[in-house]
């Protein structure tokens, strides 16, 4: 039992341990290649949390810096760069050398900057307002970045493992096997604590393939960004504003005359018309933005918790490097290593919550005029 228990503790410190090297190696000698000599130990770290925060067209594994030469050597695999320009450009995204190089595709010049790609000259001149943004052309961007891969990845990794407890229970009888045995409780919990108890046992079905898609979605891409590899999935917002304008469509979609009639009538026949005219263009106008507050409000906590623990888990591990100490260093490692533990819970934490939420709304959507009469017969038994 020891032994075990020892195999594991290892197991995690090794983990952590490899998450601080690989931080080390991938962008923080690539901060020092990129700033200026000037930089200090502090700044060189941001920039690193920065570019760790932001999605790229490859796929860095690692990194390393020859000390003779400070040549900075990366060790991944290309991503395809799909650009609509005045016609299609298609090309990999080794080209770019990093962003050191200038890409010509069917007679336009490209260069990536700051992990977005621009139009520019055979010298790659970029061209800044006063404010020191770029203002050169951008084209449309639909390459598979590292993020479009992670997902893509996720949604795979979902389908075969969904169809293999299928293919399970078909053959057992109903009776999980294997690792089915670990989300059989999972998918139960979800069907009857966040469908059925939020939108109601005679509509929760039709709600139960996209709520089971998105809570195990959410939660596969928070776990691939707490590994070495560095995808911060969740942590993009226009990632979580996809996922809330899906759940906005639905609601939107699939909602009851009774919750249309409860949005432009909040007060229903408990006012008389007198007291309408004066409190309705408020209140309606307030139903109408809670219409849009509620998905926005979905994107923000899933983009702003996931962000934050990454910028947090960072900052510890940068201040390793800080303190170079026998002292600093062991007590940033330990909260690095506190950090890690409560990210596993966070992980699944937000997974639930968006889950939780968009059940919530869906049952918003899908009352009816007998749930409000039941509703409040319950209240007047009271």
């Amino acid at each position: 039992m020891q032994r075990n228990t020892l195999v594991r503790i290892l197991s995690v410190l090794l983990f952590i341990t490899s998450f601080s090297a690989v931080a080390q190696d991938e962008h923080v000698k690539e901060a020092k290649e990129i700033l200026p000599a000037t930089k200090t130990k502090k700044e060189e770290i941001k920039e690193f949390i920065n570019h760790h925060l932001m999605d790229s067209h490859d796929f860095n594994l690692f990194g390393s810096t020859d000390e003779e030469t400070g040549e900075t050597h990366h060790y991944g695999f290309p991503l395809p760069v799909i650009l609509w320009d005045e016609g299609l450009h298609t090309f990999m995204s080794s080209e770019f050398d990093h962003g050191k190089s200038v890409v010509e595709s069917n007679g336009n010049y490209y260069k990536l900057y700051h992990s977005k790609i621009y139009r520019t000259d055979a010298d790659g001149t970029i061209n800044y307002d006063e404010s020191h943004h770029p203002t050169n052309v951008r084209p449309l961007d639909f390459s598979i970045t590292k993020s479009v891969l992670m997902m893509l990845v996720v949604g795979l990794l979902l389908v075969w493992l969904f169809r293999s407890l299928a293919k399970s229970y078909a053959k057992n009888g109903s009776i999980p096997r294997g690792i089915g045995r670990f989300f059989e409780p999972v998918v139960l919990y979800i069907r009857d604590d966040i469908a059925i108890a939020n939108i109601g046992e005679n509509k929760y079905k039709k709600y139960m393939p996209f709520l089971l898609t998105v809570f195990f979605f959410i939660w596969f891409l928070n776990m691939f960004g707490l590994t070495p590899l560095g995808v911060n999935v969740t942590g993009n917002i226009a990632v979580t504003t996809a996922l809330a304008i899906i759940v906005f469509f639905i609601t939107t979609f699939t909602g009851t005359k009774d919750y249309w009639l409860h949005i432009v009538d909040p007060l229903g026949k408990s006012l008389p018309w007198y007291g309408k005219v004066a409190l309705y263009p408020i209140l309606v106008l307030i139903e109408i933005l809670g219409m849009f507050i509620k998905p926005f409000a979905l994107l923000i906590r899933l983009y702003a918790n996931m962000t934050a623990g990454h910028v947090v888990m960072m900052s510890l591990i940068g201040l390793i490097f800080i303190f170079k100490s026998w002292i600093g260093g062991p007590l940033s490692f330990g909260l690095a290593f506190a950090i890690m533990l409560i990210e596993l819970l966070v992980a699944l934490l937000q997974a639930y919550i968006f889950t939780m939420l968009a059940a919530l709304y869906f049952g918003f959507a899908s009352v009816s005029h007998e749930h409000h009469e039941e509703h409040e017969g319950e209240i007047q038994h009271l």
